[in-house]
């Protein structure tokens, strides 16, 4: 699917070349990769190598977004992992809302992936969304100020969001969730305590039907949705780098590539 308009100034993908370990961060629902730009800054300040991805149908118009399925998504995150593949031997992912999604996915793919990290990640019920499931218009709506509890904070966001997207997500939860027994690798999981768009049970179904014997639930008490650019947003990437130190295979090892 080409896209019909050109990608928003700030919502590109990003790319740090660090060494042999892999960083994949994916944005959310509607969102850009400058909602997860902080987190790629500071993993990469560590040494790592990180690729932010753009899901397609993101950063450029509501339209390109109708335009796609869920399919799309999976494969520009898939795309990214492969991209990644090229420049590092250990690859971990980090997921922010849909994106944590997408890489649950993923990760239910290979197994070979070193660890994921979820922030808010969908799965269950996003509330706002449900009426629209078995609706067929309007064909776009408002979607309001981004969650975030931070002040003058911008995101680079859709103002609408189109119904037929919004089925593409809630399906995307639906295939998902019969995915989770498939995940074994370290997962770590970030959630908001108050989230006024994917609840915090989200998560907690996820790490119960997750079969990784290395799981843990990091609880944000001062951030919102958009966590990775919220008040806890340094917190987040210092326990991703913590992480990532851990479970990689040689994590000294800082060789630029």
């Amino acid at each position: 699917m080409l896209e019909k308009y050109p990608v928003l100034p700030g919502a590109e993908p990003f790319f740090f070349n660090g060494n042999h370990i892999g960083i994949l961060i994916s944005h959310g629902f509607v969102g850009t990769p400058q909602s997860v730009r902080f987190l790629g800054e500071y993993i990469s300040s560590h040494g790592y190598t990180v690729y932010g991805a753009r899901l397609k149908g993101h950063g450029t118009h509501y339209e390109d977004m109708e335009r796609c399925n869920y399919w799309d998504w999976i494969q520009s995150l898939e795309d990214g992992y492969r991209f990644l593949q090229q420049h590092c031997r250990d690859i971990f992912i980090i997921g922010q809302s849909m994106g944590g999604t997408l890489t649950i996915n993923l990760a239910s793919k290979y197994p070979d992936i070193k660890g994921i990290v979820l922030v808010n990640a969908a799965m269950t019920a996003i509330p706002e969304m449900e009426e629209f499931k078995d609706k067929m218009e309007p064909r776009f709506i408002d979607e309001g100020a981004p969650d975030i509890k931070a002040n003058d904070v911008h995101e680079i966001t859709y103002a609408k969001a189109p119904i037929r997207s919004i089925k593409q997500l809630l399906s995307l939860m639906d295939i998902t969730r019969g995915k989770l027994p498939s995940v074994t690798c370290p997962t770590f999981a970030f959630r908001s305590e108050e989230d006024h768009v994917v609840p915090p049970e989200n998560t907690d179904y996820i790490m119960a039907h997750i079969q990784s014997d290395i799981k843990k639930i990091i609880p944000l008490y001062n951030s919102y949705h958009v966590a990775s650019m919220d008040y806890e947003k340094k917190f987040i990437a210092d326990q991703c780098c913590l992480f990532i130190e851990k479970y990689a295979s040689n994590p000294r090892e800082m060789e630029i590539s």
